[in-house]
């Protein structure tokens, strides 16, 4: 909580008042930014935009008990504006995605399982309007905010609140009555959706939600418990690792011209919270960024000290510091899912892999039956549910492979690791032959493909359609089944041995939507229309 005393200490020109201030208000701002704008890309700077107002207006408070009302009015406001601008400037909310959203950031960081899960991800499905009511309303039933704290954020009376927030809830219970009946099975509501692109919108709510009304099965999956229970209580999602204002509140203090509100918040710069430098990739609020290169971040800036009474220097005493060499932008990634339309380099074989994140489990059935072994161009199987699966590859004959291909995507499909004791085109033991060259010479991959592990392993929360392709080409078989998380980490974790088993598995999971999707996948039905250079969105 805030108390009275930092706040006040803190509009004194107590830096480390400010400090904690800074720390205690950042994970309220950062619940009800990420909330309302769904984890969309401008959130972190959204949250830095309230706290550089907050911190610049502080002076201006006139009673420091009313600190965090007005610290969530500044919050509600710059959500507000944000989505102005955007809209001013014809951009669609929606569609830039920078990373996971925030309901599946909070089922994550939170580890949320049955209906609390499902409230998180209705969340999806409400307006921009109404997402606002429920990241404060949400931040209420977890005892973070007061109704009347609620009221003033919006600028309502509470009378008027209540009739928002309630009409908010009641959107609230349609949309999670999708959510049960897209994870259910239901043949006519998978008719519906074949031509959906896996993007909660209003007009897919409307149609959804008639469904469920007229629907015996769907309409039958109701919730047992109401969401005022389940989010009774909630912890708020942690900010991203490394997330905050350093720069701004944590500097020495020194000797420095008034007015430092204003200056300091000039300084702010957006963190980027965890840099994996081998692999040339950062992620920074769950959002994956490919960086160009990698260049020596700029010198500190000069420490600011706080408060009014400081003497103003002449402009000429103020030293100027030196340009800083700029550092490049990073390159957004599309997300969810990113595909390398390329062959990627193999690790190390004798290099552990990674720890697998673990993802929630229910089960996935697959349309022929416990398992499927395709050998034969036009056979398919469709996989439906949530959880693991792992596809096997045997490489009968050489020639040029055609690879198979994955449509009619529902949800989400992640290609998660890779195992199986070595890649295809690993020399085989005592030989100058690759595991791809059996029996009848050399099998090579269309350009562009990355090259594939004995086992590959993939995590669906949705529905899928594997479509073997192969014809007078090089021969193979796949065969595929459901896994779980232990057997993967099993596979991929067996160590080289020299008899087979020459080299440790992979791990392609970053636990968000940053993961990898599989090469050749599209949204629609018809296999021919799979794109060569993939990119499913």
């Amino acid at each position: 909580m805030i108390d009275q005393r930092t706040v006040e200490a803190a509009r004194a020109g107590d830096r480390q008042a400010l400090d904690e201030l800074v720390e205690r208000s950042l994970p309220l701002v950062y619940n009800i930014v990420g909330r309302a704008l769904n984890g969309h890309g401008d959130t972190d700077d959204v949250v830095q935009e309230t706290m550089i107002r907050v911190i610049d207006g502080l002076g201006g408070l006139r009673d420091p008990a009313r600190f965090r009302p007005w610290l969530v009015a500044i919050a509600v406001r710059q959500v507000r504006d944000r989505m102005h601008r955007r809209r001013r400037n014809g951009e669609e909310i929606a569609m830039e995605q920078a990373g996971p959203d925030f309901a599946e950031l909070t089922v994550l960081r939170l580890q949320l399982e049955g209906e609390r899960r499902e409230v998180a991800e209705s969340v999806r499905w409400l307006d921009d309007a109404d997402r606002q009511v429920f990241s404060l309303w949400c931040l209420e039933v977890a005892g973070e905010l007061t109704r009347r704290e609620l009221a003033a954020a919006m600028g309502l009376t509470r009378q008027h609140a209540a009739v928002r927030v309630q009409r908010m809830k009641s959107r609230l219970e349609t949309a999670r009555g999708i959510v049960r009946a897209l994870e259910g099975g239901c043949r006519e509501l998978a008719e519906i959706t074949g031509t959906w692109d896996g993007r909660p919108d209003s007009l897919w709510r409307k149609r959804l939600a008639r469904h469920v009304r007229s629907c015996p099965n769907c309409g039958a999956r109701r919730a047992t418990v109401s969401a005022e229970r389940l989010l009774t209580g909630l912890a708020l999602v942690p900010l991203p690792v490394g997330f905050g204002l350093g720069a701004l509140v944590k500097a020495p203090a020194t000797a420095a011209p008034a007015g430092l509100m204003a200056q300091a918040a000039a300084l702010l710069a957006k963190p980027v919270t965890a840099v994996t430098v081998a692999g040339g990739v950062a992620l920074a609020g769950g959002g994956a960024y490919v960086l160009e290169e990698l260049a020596a971040p700029p010198p500190p800036p000069a420490a600011l000290p706080i408060g009014p009474s400081l003497p103003t220097a002449p402009a000429s005493a103020v030293p100027r510091a030196a340009p800083s060499p700029p550092v490049p932008s990073p390159r957004r990634l599309s997300l969810y899912g990113s595909v390398v339309d390329a062959a990627d380099r193999a690790p190390d074989p004798r290099r552990r892999p990674g720890a697998l994140p673990r993802r929630r489990e229910t089960g996935v059935t697959l349309s022929t039956g416990d398992k499927a072994d395709l050998k034969h161009r036009g056979e398919n199987v469709t996989f439906r549910g949530r959880g693991y699966l792992m596809v096997r590859w045997q490489v009968v004959n050489g020639g040029q492979v055609v690879m198979p291909t994955w449509t009619a995507l529902t949800g989400k499909l992640f290609h998660v690791a890779a195992g199986g004791g070595r890649r295809l085109d690993d020399r085989q033991p005592g030989s100058s032959r690759t595991w791809m060259g059996l029996r009848t010479g050399t099998a090579t991959l269309p350009p562009g493909a990355q090259q594939m592990w004995q086992n590959e392993y993939y995590y669906l929360s949705g529905s899928v359609t594997l479509n073997h392709t192969e014809s007078s080409h090089a021969d193979y078989n796949i065969f595929m089944k459901p896994v779980t998380h232990r057997e993967i980490t099993a596979d991929i974790g067996t160590a080289p041995d020299g008899n087979g088993i020459i080299r440790y598995g992979l791990v392609r999971d970053t636990g968000d939507d940053s993961a990898p999707v599989p090469q050749y996948l599209t949204r629609a039905r018809n296999s021919a229309e799979v794109p060569q250079q993939s990119r499913v969105r």
